[in-house]
């Protein structure tokens, strides 16, 4: 290659925004929302990364609650993949159409089995016919200690509840409530068969407007797939649990390997909104949105747990990316920027150089809701974090797959990392929220089409960089 020809590549910290004239008086009218399809509509531009240390059903609960898009991995078998996505969907429904039955034979024992994988404590009781005859719930189990007792001498029966033999309003539900002092309202036919059940618990989360949900009321939540092995099965199975995105994650997405799973999930499950990846050039975005990709996610090394361009030499910086992918697909094509942000600021350049949306991993990981324990470590309480092109996860993904791969490729991520104890997820997405809407302001944008218009980089040398950070302070810490 002539050198004549080489690129130049940017990233986060190689530019700042240039402060426009503004005329936005308050950072509470900034509009964050994003419309990644139809179907998924954010109030953040937040989505957290499908790894197998930050993303399962607790994360993408408390992600979506805020506004934001949960994306379960996919180093786990598909039962469990399934089971983390209909913890999500249960999470939070005014109405749940399909509730949780058992049978009255069953022991206690068994309902703790249950109740654990499915993160629910109140199931309606029915016989062989699928007709009602009570409702248990932790009120009724808590203080028995025979674990061996069967749930029929538990459960309140049918007699004793409150029903509804149609289904009922957000304000009609609010009236049982109030007037019978009860949490629960199975929702049933003339002949008792159960229909649905409405919950106080979800009519409360209902109340929060700022939460992401599908047209039911439902939290989102989306899951990965592979492109090969049990790929197409896993969707399948995905889609009748009612994920609403599938993403085909790999870390080398412009594969022909890539267009032709596109091709076939899109086929297939056309109703299904896809995301696609990873890229980091104009053709490789191109022809993810050729192939039949809904969302392109842009991003070959950039992770804080990725050593790809370490390893392999590859890799475009993350900036320069976005801004190509983003010119292959235009403006109607969201793009989600897949690794690289460090701190809101990031956030806001990967916005404004035209992500719709940022996937975060590491600034996500080490919260309460990811998943993992809790340890000391050098004296500070932290969680495992590693890179899904480890070797560790890698192995992991086999064993529990079973899968007898002829070739085991080089690890391109870290393979024992940790990540410092942060607390809640709400408080990391809240304060970085903040940051971004700051940073909108600082561009003179109300919304997300304004930041792409109206800003405006500057690229920075080493001393920019440096002036960039705190300096000339002494810190107690």
């Amino acid at each position: 290659m002539n050198n004549s020809q080489m690129k130049e590549g940017l990233t986060f910290d190689d530019v700042l925004l240039i402060p426009q004239k503004s005329d936005i008086d308050s950072r509470k009218d900034i509009n964050l929302s994003v419309n990644l399809h139809p179907q998924i509509k954010l109030k953040i531009p937040i989505v957290s990364s499908p790894m197998d240390t930050v993303t399962e059903s607790e994360m993408a609960i408390a992600i979506a609650r805020q506004g934001g898009l949960g994306i379960i991995h996919r180093f786990c078998s598909i039962e469990y993949q399934v089971k983390e996505v209909e913890r999500v969907k249960r999470a939070e429904n005014y109405f749940i159409e399909n509730p949780i039955c058992v049978n009255p034979e069953i022991t206690l024992e068994k309902l703790l089995e249950i109740s654990s994988d499915y993160n629910f404590q109140t199931f309606l009781v029915v016989d062989e016919k699928k007709k009602l005859i009570g409702l248990i719930s932790k009120r009724d189990y808590f203080l028995e200690e025979n674990l061996k007792k069967k749930i029929k001498y538990l459960m309140t029966p049918f007699e004793k509840l409150v029903v509804s033999y149609k289904k009922i309003s957000l304000k009609e539900a609010k009236e049982i409530f109030k007037k019978y002092k009860i949490e629960k309202i199975p929702i049933i036919d003339k002949n008792r068969k159960v229909k649905g059940l409405v919950s106080l618990r979800d009519f409360q989360y209902s109340l929060n407007k700022k939460a992401a949900r599908d047209k039911k009321g439902r939290l989102l939540v989306g899951a990965t797939i592979g492109v090969r092995g049990d790929y197409l099965e896993r969707a399948e199975e995905l889609v009748k649990a009612d994920v609403d995105v599938l993403c085909l994650d790999i870390a080398h997405g412009h594969l022909n390997k890539s267009l032709k799973v596109i091709r076939e999930i899109k086929r297939k499950f056309n109703n299904i909104p896809l995301i696609a990846g990873n890229v980091a050039t104009l053709e490789g975005a191109r022809d993810l949105k050729r192939a039949g990709a809904d969302i392109i996610k842009v991003g070959i090394g950039p992770g804080s747990a990725c050593t790809t361009r370490i390893v392999t030499g590859a890799g475009v910086p993350q900036l320069t990316a976005i801004m190509m992918a983003k010119k292959g697909v235009g403006d109607n094509t969201p793009i989600i920027a897949d690794g690289g942000c460090k701190n809101s600021g990031d956030i806001v350049k990967a916005l404004a150089i035209g992500a719709s949306v940022v996937m975060l991993g590491s600034l996500l990981a080490g919260t309460d809701e990811s998943p993992g324990e809790i340890f000391n470590f050098k004296g500070k309480r932290v969680k495992m974090f590693r890179g899904m092109s480890s070797k560790e996860a890698y192995r992991n993904k086999i064993r529990i797959t079973n899968d007898s791969p002829e070739y085991e490729p080089i690890s391109e991520g870290i393979n024992y990392g940790f990540i410092e104890y942060k607390g809640s997820v709400k408080e990391v997405l809240i304060n970085l929220e903040k940051g971004i809407r700051s940073g909108f302001s600082y561009c003179g944008a109300k919304n997300l089409k304004e930041l792409w218009k109206k800003a405006k980089f500057i690229k920075i040398t080493d001393s920019g960089y440096k002036e960039s950070q705190p300096h000339s302070v002494n810190f107690l810490d």
